[in-house]
This record gives C-alpha cells, structure tokens and sequence, in this order.
C-alpha cells in the first residue's frame, strides 16, 4: 500500500511541476528615467501644495469663498501628468512684480535720456 501510494504522490508531483509555472516573477534592471520621474512627479507636487498653502493664495481662496483644504485635496486626487502640467505653468509666470518693475525702469529710462536733455 505504501508503494501505490509513493506512486500516486510522485505522479501527481510530476505533473504538478510539468503544469505549474517555475518562475512567477520577473526581477529586471530598473533604468534612471523611472527612478527619476517619480521623483520629479513628487518634486512637482510639492511645489504645486506649497504654492497653495502660501498666505496670498489662502487669502484669494477665501475672497473667492472657497476653502484652500478643498484645492489641496483636489491636487492629491489629480494624475501625475496634469500635476506635472500645473507645476510648469506654476514655474512659468513671473513672480509678483517682477515684470512691472523691469517694465518701470524701462519707462524711467526713456523719459530721463529723452526728456530731461
């Protein structure tokens, strides 16, 4: 009895190897561009939170009647390509006055060389 049934163990085990698979995972190489993506996708969300969290924004939030936590909120469910789409429009504008100010030394200029000769 011990021999059938060492036999029908060992059939069994040889089909079981035969019709399984050996390998069920994958190990493979990660490449930088991945490593780096996900990293820029959370530089990118930090720099869109840190944006909404500033002073100006929460005031102009509220002025709007809206809640900053709500827009925080909003980013954390947006994908990583429209947050990555905000952080470079973010990136984008000029900062505060920045523009004016090199708009009004321009004008000052014009008028001092051509007005005060």
């Amino acid at each position: 009895m011990t021999s059938a049934f060492k036999k029908m163990i060992c059939r069994f085990l040889a089909i079981a190897l035969i019709t399984l698979p050996f390998q069920t995972g994958q190990a493979s190489m990660i490449g930088t561009d991945q490593v780096n993506t996900a990293a820029t996708v959370q530089l990118d969300r930090n720099l869109v939170s840190s944006y909404l969290s500033r002073a100006q924004t929460v005031s102009e939030f509220q002025v709007l009647g809206l809640n900053s936590q709500d827009a925080i909120d909003r980013v954390a469910a947006m994908t990583d390509d429209e947050v990555s789409t905000l952080a470079g429009k973010i990136s984008a504008v000029p900062a505060g006055g920045d523009g004016l100010v090199l708009l009004i030394l321009v004008v000052f200029f014009i008028w001092y060389f051509a007005f005060r000769r």
